[in-house]
């Protein structure tokens, strides 16, 4: 919106009288502290007062040896993630695709685990991914599958909310669920209805999602029978002993 003349004029008039005004407190400021100078020569100096703070002894010998790795978690989450999951047991089967047990999981890779992957690409990127791995098993009739995703966290905790939104989506099945022991609030959910799609067979699940530091951690169970409570647990329970 453009300004008429009368208020143009009313903005140009305020500006120079506050030059003005400026200018006159300059001077004076100016004067003030040259009078001040003049006086202050003319007096003897005054001595400063002893410190009162004593001199404070400073610790001798070297400092408190660093945590060995097995205690010290940041070692432990900052090297090969794939390490850090859980080791199949000796009678299961890798399912097949997966090198030596394991699979690193890139940005893309992740977010086509998802149902919106576009959505869920520019999620990942605002949450600061850092990297993912999984492994997945099959042993008794089960597939269990982890997967271990570790975030930057430079802005803010979303490992947090990664544990959190996985739970979200997992309570709005029918399910019996129990708290994670350990992690806080980490969860446990066993579906009391399996999964029907047309052209295959029904399928029940259980599922465990919780976080440590900056890793969310996911456990999938599923099967052509109800996945035992015992058994979910004991596989999410294992895993977050490892982080």
């Amino acid at each position: 919106m453009e300004r008429t003349e009368e208020e143009a004029g009313r903005r140009r008039r305020g500006g120079r009288t506050v030059t003005l005004i400026g200018a006159a407190l300059v001077l004076g400021l100016v004067a003030g502290t040259c009078t001040g100078y003049l006086v202050q020569a003319g007096r003897a100096p005054t001595p400063l007062p002893p410190l009162s703070q004593p001199v404070l002894a400073q610790a001798r010998g070297e400092g408190p040896a660093p945590l060995p790795a097995a205690q010290d978690r940041r070692v432990r989450t900052d090297g090969d993630l794939r390490e850090l999951l859980l080791k199949k047991p000796r009678a299961a089967k890798h399912l097949e695709g997966l090198q030596d047990g394991v699979r690193w999981l890139d940005l893309t890779a992740l977010a086509e685990t998802w149902t919106q992957p576009g959505e869920a690409f520019g999620d990942l990127v605002r949450d600061e991914f850092r990297r993912a791995a999984m492994t997945a098993w099959e042993e008794d009739g089960y597939t269990v599958e982890i997967r271990l995703t570790q975030f930057r966290q430079e802005e803010y905790t979303a490992a947090t909310d990664a544990a959190d939104d996985a739970q979200r989506w997992a309570e709005e099945r029918e399910n019996d669920s129990w708290a994670l022991p350990g992690t806080g609030n980490g969860r446990v959910y066993v579906m009391t209805e399996p999964e029907t799609e047309p052209g295959y067979e029904p399928q029940y699940s259980a599922e465990a999602h919780a976080w440590r530091g900056d890793i969310a951690m996911d456990v999938w169970v599923t099967g052509r029978e109800p996945v035992p409570k015992k058994k979910i647990m004991d596989v999410a329970e294992r895993q977050m002993e490892r982080l």
